[in-house]
């Protein structure tokens, strides 16, 4: 199979954005595309935060703390080992893409950009996630719109995947 060419430089792709956004789905899209690992970023998390956001109580950044932390070291050895990972996590703030990136050139953040209204309808739609719905209005309380020194790609969640994922490897393929 062959797979896309993005920017050489890359090791570590992160798909950010709120609950539902379709970072899993994207990511995993992407990898394929690319021919990359893929790694859902909610399996980093400690046992104690999937029982609280199960019991619907939103994380604190000391929660989150450690599982950024996890992403992070996972992101630097596959760096280390010349590797490449297409990693979905949140991300909602800047201090946890500053975590994850932490001034990497190696890294990059995708961010899906979409409507709370058509998000919270396939949240809906979703089964068997430890995330509720109703947790989505304190995902975009919690959401730091990342800015354009942060070297962001952001990316419209308003069409199908295979548009999202084309739009993502046009875009970081442009710096070749």
């Amino acid at each position: 199979m062959k797979h896309d060419t993005i920017d050489p430089v890359l090791h570590a792709i992160v798909v950010m954005g709120v609950s539902g956004s379709g970072k899993s789905t994207i990511g995993e899209a992407l990898a394929l595309r690319l021919g990359w690992r893929f790694e859902d970023g909610d399996s980093f998390h400690p046992l104690s935060n999937v029982a609280k956001m199960k019991a619907g109580h939103p994380l604190n950044d000391d929660d989150r703390r450690p599982w950024l932390e996890a992403i992070s070291a996972e992101i630097d050895r596959v760096a280390a080992a010349h590797g490449h990972i297409v990693i979905a996590c949140s991300a909602l703030k800047r201090a946890y893409r500053d975590i994850l990136a932490h001034g990497r050139s190696d890294v990059r953040i995708v961010f899906l950009n979409g409507r709370e209204q058509l998000i919270a309808e396939r949240l809906q739609k979703r089964k068997g996630h430890f995330m509720p719905p109703g947790l989505l209005a304190s995902q975009f309380a919690a959401l730091e719109v990342p800015t354009a020194d942060e070297h962001i790609t952001s990316v419209s969640i308003d069409a199908d995947v295979e548009t999202i994922v084309a739009d993502v490897v046009r875009r970081l393929s442009s710096k070749l």
